[in-house]
C-alpha cells in the first residue's frame, strides 16, 4: 500500500526515525524503551512500549536495511506476531511551478500465515486484516503529522 505525503521526502524520513516524534504519531507506540538517538542503523534492536488493542506489550524492532531518505527495512515482533516492514519513499514532483514537495510512501508488511496465541492460533485471513489495518492506520497517521508538522 502507499500514499502521497505533501512534504519532502526527508521531513518524511525524519517522522519515520525520530524517536520522539514517533510516539506523537503512532498513537499504538507509547514510549521509546531504549531507542537511541542514532536511530535507525542495520543491526540494533530497539524496544517499544506498545499499545495492541487495549494490550500494551512491548514491540522489538530491529532494522535490517537502512538507506536514508529511502528505504528502511525493519523486522518487528510483537508477542507471537512477527513481521517484515518495508518502508519506501519516493520524493515526487510537484503539479506546476511553486508546487509543494511531494513524497510517496510505500509501506509492505509479509507477515507468516498463521499466528499462534493462547491455545489456539489466528488463521491468515486474520493476520492479513491486521496487517492490512496496521499499514492503513500508520500511512494515514504519518501522512496528518506531516502534514500539519514541519
Amino acid at each position: 500500500m502507499s500514499t502521497v505525503i505533501s512534504a519532502a521526502r526527508e521531513r518524511v524520513w525524519r517522522a519515520l526515525t525520530d524517536p520522539e516524534e514517533r510516539v506523537c504519531w503512532d498513537a499504538r507506540l507509547l514510549a521509546s524503551i531504549d531507542a537511541p538517538a542514532d536511530y535507525p542503523f542495520a543491526g540494533q534492536h530497539v524496544r517499544w512500549r506498545y499499545r495492541m488493542g487495549g494490550i500494551q506489550m512491548v514491540l522489538h524492532d530491529r532494522p535490517q536495511t537502512v538507506v536514508p531518505p529511502e528505504r528502511l527495512q525493519s523486522a518487528l515482533a510483537v508477542g507471537t506476531l512477527h513481521m517484515d516492514q518495508t518502508l519506501t519513499l519516493v520524493a515526487e514532483k510537484g503539479n506546476g511551478k511553486g508546487a509543494s514537495p511531494r513524497t510517496r510512501l510505500s509501506m509492505s508488511v509479509i507477515a507468516a500465515n498463521s499466528v499462534p496465541i493462547l491455545g489456539s492460533v489466528i488463521d491468515r485471513f486474520s493476520v492479513r486484516e491486521l496487517a492490512t489495518d496496521y499499514i492503513d492506520e500508520t500511512l494515514r497517521a504519518l501522512e496528518k503529522w506531516c502534514a500539519g508538522h514541519d
